[in-house]
This record gives C-alpha cells, sequence and structure tokens, in this order.
C-alpha cells in the first residue's frame, strides 16, 4: 500500500485555486529550470489535455509561467507572473498541443536560449501538487523533484552503475532508487539521493567525459 503524508490529503499551502492545475503548474516550472542551464530569453509552453482546455480559468498559464521566474506555488507574485515576465524582458507562448498518451494535466515547456539552443522539460501535475518529470530533452524519465537527484546518459556500456554507486558509497552517500531508462544504445540512469551532493562530487560526475548527458538537480520542496 502507497504512504501518504498529510499534504497528499490535504493539499499544499498555495495560491488557488487548483492544487493540480495551478500549486502542480508552478512546481513543475520550478523544477524545469532547476533541471535546465540559466540566460533563456523565451519559453513555450506546450499544454495538453485539460491543461489546455482551462488553462486560462484555473490560473495555469500564470502558474506555469511563475514557477519558470522561480516563484513557489504559495508565492503572492505568481497572480502577477505575466507583468513580472514582461518587466524581465521574457517572451513566452502558450499553446495547446498534445503530447500523446500521458497524464491529461502535462505541460511541455520549452526553453530558447540566445546561442540559438533550446532544452526541453515535460511534467505532469498529478494531484494534490504533486509532479512528475517524464521527459527531459525528450528523453524519457520519472522523476518527482524531492530528492538531489543525479540523472546521466550514455551510450551503453559496463561499469557506469558500478562507478557511481562507489562513488557514493565512498564518500558516505546513501541511495534513495536508482533506476534506468534504455532507448535504443542509449541509457539514462537516475540516482536519487537522501542529502544534497558536495561541490567536489558534483563536479566529478558533471566532468566525466563517458556521459553524453549529465546533471545534478538538488530537489525542489
Amino acid at each position: 500500500m502507497k504512504e501518504y503524508g498529510v499534504f497528499d490529503i490535504i493539499g499544499p499551502i498555495m495560491i488557488g485555486p487548483s492544487s493540480s492545475h495551478t500549486a502542480g503548474a508552478a512546481r513543475i516550472g520550478q523544477v524545469a529550470i532547476s533541471i535546465v542551464k540559466d540566460g533563456f530569453t523565451r519559453v513555450d509552453f506546450h499544454l495538453h489535455g485539460s491543461f489546455a482546455q482551462t488553462y486560462k480559468g484555473h490560473g495555469t498559464d500564470k502558474a506555469l509561467l511563475a514557477g519558470v521566474l522561480g516563484f513557489r506555488p504559495n508565492d503572492k507574485r505568481l497572480r502577477d507572473s505575466f507583468k513580472i515576465a514582461d518587466e524581465e524582458g521574457l517572451e513566452y507562448h502558450f499553446i495547446k498541443d498534445d503530447l500523446g498518451p500521458v497524464h491529461p494535466n502535462t505541460a511541455k515547456i520549452v526553453f530558447y536560449y540566445p546561442d540559438g539552443t533550446t532544452s526541453s522539460v515535460t511534467g505532469s501535475s498529478i494531484g494534490g501538487g504533486n509532479i512528475e518529470i517524464i521527459e527531459i530533452n525528450d528523453v524519457s524519465i520519472s522523476y518527482n523533484g524531492k530528492f538531489p537527484t543525479i540523472i546521466l546518459r550514455y551510450k551503453e556500456q559496463k561499469g557506469v552503475i558500478y562507478e557511481v554507486s562507489k562513488l557514493l558509497a565512498t564518500n558516505d552517500y546513501n541511495i534513495e532508487s536508482m533506476k534506468t531508462v534504455k532507448a535504443d544504445d542509449e541509457v539514462t540512469l537516475i540516482v536519487e539521493l537522501n542529502e544534497k551532493l558536495e561541490v567536489e562530487i558534483i563536479d566529478e560526475i558533471i566532468n566525466n567525459k563517458r556521459y553524453d548527458y549529465a546533471n545534478y538537480i538538488e530537489g525542489v520542496r
């Protein structure tokens, strides 16, 4: 049986009206910016399902934008996120889209950078303000944003899990969970931890040349 916390039952502290359409949406945006690099100048929000149908009435658009601006679901500035984004010169667009067989409360956020590059994060609001990140740069994952997390993508090869596990164990870190997602010959490794990593350990992992993509996310509670 799944264990529930008090906030799963009574919902999060938030600026309303909906834990799924407002608080969850803000959290998707907030977690997304912890994943991508800074310096984006434009953001496109691709809205799926009920997000697409009711985003204006439930304030999903304001909440997603607020999250991208770094505001928590209970931040009163959420109501003024359009104005704040305009003042900061951030270009933003909301696009109704069909993202396929995913949760109806799902948004794909695409970040645009001055050098012409993009990054994308797709997340679903699954109820009570809880979320699941289901894609990073179109690579399928499952990440809830609650724990410090290492995300690595690499060509299938031996020794990666052993190398990461040994590094963490040697430095007295406990692994909350570890899972892999395989697509063709590429593997995505997701390691959730019980505590934040020291900068030296982060650098050692991120700068390892065997990974095509390496990121460390502290977690957003």
